[in-house]
């Protein structure tokens, strides 16, 4: 409130406002008032009328004007009043005025004609374009300086100048690396950064220099911006924090324009924090084949103030993207992005301590952390994060005040495949397919070695369009993968189809999603990894856009196109065959295990490996009777 009141006052008392307004004042006294003063009250009349009243001897004066003839003539009152009419082409005006006048005198009307005076062509020129030109000039002036000094009134957020960045001060940051779990290689990597900001001269004394630039990258929800904002809290400077999108305008050289003003403002607030998210909007490789005149001018200013500006100010430049492979080599290069920080999916370890940071802000009874953090592999921070709030919500709508390994277990099914359709209505018969697919999926898992065990099997639908699912979770954390991890997966995901047509006798659509895994894993097998006797140690794939889900083409000919489809036939197959061996080698446990299912739903994966283990064996023909050849 005080800098906007201070902005008011300097643009209350400006002496260009005095300038202006007297101005504005004499032109319009000049103009419009002044000749409303001196003119009397006048009459229109038609050119007919004034002729009748010059012949009658009732006119007394007249001024013959460019365009107009004013006359004064006598009322019937005997008050002289004055008219004005139109000037029509009449060369007898002048005789008539001369001829006319009282019966017994003649010419007695007093006639003149207005000379028009020219003004000067540089006067009116300046009257004119000049003048105008200088008010609005200093009218549009003052109003930007009185906008741009209430934009930076404010106290946590600044909009600055033309870059559009915010800024948050040192004591507006309260993120700090404790709230960063999962990245401690990212960690121990940025406390470098935090400690030159914190004792520059421990380094400058050995001749070390600060590096200009550190670029973060990993798949969505790692936490890059978490981890930028947690330096700036950790070395307690400000932050600096725009979007690489912010610099792409319409018109070329705004861009530009905003990255000179970017680092200005740094450099005055030096030492300080610049975070540039999603750099890759600017940073795009530069190449013949298409050409951005705008992102590329951008581009160019950022890389000569990337050189330009001195580090040992204290300037430092995060960025971050999910798309490294797309960004100019310029820009990688050492002196200005000199540190590439990876931000990986968090492994096991780092999983449990993410949810023990996120535990923090809810109320919750002991929770088996190992469990859930084991049973969401391959999700990043941002989806544990969204779990722990899931479980929240679910204890709430469960009438509790605390989370239990219940809720959290319940909220990981929800984010991997949606929430209960609890009103669905499935048929017996497609119930049981249902039961015989998802208990063929387990009975593969438990039969095969390397295998990760089964966790929980349920036939209720979920919003994402499974009927069911089964649910398997490693023991521990597994980094690599083996020929025979990977094909006894593929048997596992033909399990289910495998189940349909031995027991029920029948295919479904319900195998669509596994046949699609089996699909890509089975090519990845071929084309990535080297694990087909035909082709071997060969690359015939490659994949972009790695941490956004990978885009695979082939890098091969049509021919070897077509003989990989056949590779890849030929694996699915043999894990097909598999399965099938497997269901049909255990068929009364396939049908005790389904009646269970149906009966509960939902079953552990404890509850089903104690039916595959136990020895008294029920029999379950009706079952197998009622569904053979739906």
């Amino acid at each position: 409130m005080a800098v906007e009141q201070q902005n008011d006052d300097r643009v209350r008392h400006n002496p260009y406002y005095g300038i202006i307004f007297g101005i504005i004042l004499v032109l319009l006294l000049n103009g419009l008032i002044m000749p409303k003063l001196v003119q009397q009250k006048i009459i229109d009349t038609d050119y007919g009328s004034f002729i009748q009243m010059v012949e009658e001897g009732k006119v007394k004066k007249v001024q013959i004007e460019e365009n107009r003839v004013f006359f004064s003539a006598v009322t019937s009152g005997n008050e002289e009043q004055v008219y004005q009419t139109g000037c029509v082409n009449d060369p007898d005006l002048v005789n008539r005025l001369l001829n006319a006048g009282s019966p017994n005198e003649t010419g007695s009307i007093e006639f003149t004609k207005t000379i028009p005076r020219e003004s000067s062509p540089l006067i009116n020129f300046l009257l004119l374009w000049v003048l105008p030109g200088v008010i609005f000039y200093l009218l549009w002036r003052q109003m930007s300086k009185s906008i741009q000094g209430r934009m930076a009134g404010g106290n946590n957020v600044l909009s600055f100048g033309k870059s559009g960045a915010k800024i948050y001060a040192d004591s507006d940051i309260s993120t700090t690396f404790a709230d960063v779990a999962g990245q401690d290689e990212a960690k121990e990597a940025l406390s470098e950064v935090v400690d030159f900001l914190h004792n520059p001269d421990k380094y400058t004394k050995v001749g070390a220099t600060l590096p200009k630039g550190a670029l973060l990258v990993g798949p969505p929800g790692t936490g890059k911006t978490l981890i930028a904002r947690a330096v700036a809290g950790e070395a307690k400077v400000p932050f600096f924090s725009i979007s690489g999108s912010e610099f792409v305008q319409m018109f070329v050289g705004m861009g530009a324009a905003k990255v000179r003003d970017l680092f200005k403002q740094a450099n005055e607030k030096a030492p300080c924090i610049i975070f540039i998210d999603e750099i890759d909007a600017i940073g795009k490789r530069r190449d013949g084949m298409s050409s951005n005149d705008e992102r590329e001018q951008t581009l160019n200013q950022l890389l000569t103030e990337m050189d330009g500006f001195d580090s040992k100010k204290g300037v430092v430049i995060l960025a971050a993207t999910n798309r490294p492979e797309s960004l100019d080599k310029a820009l990688l290069r050492a002196g200005r992005f000199d540190r590439r920080i990876q931000m990986e999916l968090p492994d096991l370890q780092g999983r449990k301590a993410i949810l023990e940071v996120h535990l923090k802000k809810v109320r919750h009874e002991e929770i088996d952390i190992d469990l859930v953090a084991r049973a969401t592999a391959g999700s990043s921070g941002a989806d544990l994060a969204n779990i722990v709030n899931e479980g929240a919500l679910r204890a709430v709508r469960m009438g509790r005040d605390v989370v239990t390994t219940e809720d959290l277990e319940e909220s990981v099914e929800t984010v991997i495949a949606g929430a209960q359709k609890k009103g669905m209505v499935i048929s017996e018969t497609e119930k049981k397919i249902i039961a015989y697919h998802e208990i063929g999926h387990a009975m593969v898992a438990a039969k095969q070695t390397n295998s990760a065990p089964v966790h929980k099997i349920t036939i209720i639908p979920r919003t994402s369009g499974a009927l069911g699912y089964t649910m398997q979770v490693d023991e521990g954390e597994q980094y690599l993968m083996s020929r025979e991890d990977l094909f006894n997966r593929i048997a596992t995901l033909t399990g289910g189809r495998a189940a349909e047509e031995i027991i029920c006798g029948t295919i479904t659509t319900g195998a669509s999603n596994d046949i699609e895994r089996a699909t890509q894993m089975a090519r990845s097998m071929v084309t990535r990894y080297g694990m087909s006797d035909k082709y071997g140690m060969m690359a015939l794939e490659t994949v972009k856009n790695a941490y956004l889900g990978g885009d695979a083409s082939l890098t091969c000919s049509d021919k070897t196109a077509a003989d990989i489809d056949k590779e890849v036939h030929r694996i699915i197959n043999e894990a097909h065959d598999k399965a099938r061996k497997i269901i049909t080698d255990n068929l009364d446990k396939m049908h005790e295990a389904t009646n269970f299912l149906l009966e509960k739903e939902t079953i552990t994966g404890e509850e089903f490996m104690k039916i595959l283990n136990d020895a008294s064996t029920k029999s379950a023909g009706s079952i197998d009777n009622a569904t053979k050849g739906s």
